[in-house]
C-alpha cells in the first residue's frame, strides 16, 4: 500500500462524496481511480456501462437490469 498526495480541494470533495455513497475517504479515492482507469482503458463506454460490466463481473445483477430484461 502506498500513500498518494493530493490536494486539499479534491481531499474536501472526497470527504463529502462519502456522505453521499457510504465509503471511507480511502474506499471512494480508490473507486474513482478504478472508473478513471477503467473509462481510460474503454473510452466509447459511459459510467453506467463500466459499472454495470463490473457489476456482472462482480456476479451482481442490479435490480434495473432485470426487470428490463423480462
Amino acid at each position: 500500500m502506498g500513500i498518494v498526495n493530493i490536494d486539499d480541494e479534491l481531499h474536501d470533495q472526497l470527504r463529502k462524496a462519502t456522505a453521499v455513497s457510504c465509503r471511507s475517504i480511502n474506499a471512494q479515492a480508490a473507486f474513482w481511480i478504478k472508473v478513471g482507469m477503467l473509462s481510460e482503458m474503454n473510452p466509447t463506454q459511459s459510467f453506467n456501462d463500466i459499472a454495470a460490466a463490473e457489476l456482472r463481473a462482480a456476479g451482481v445483477v442490479p435490480q434495473a437490469i432485470r426487470v428490463a430484461a423480462r
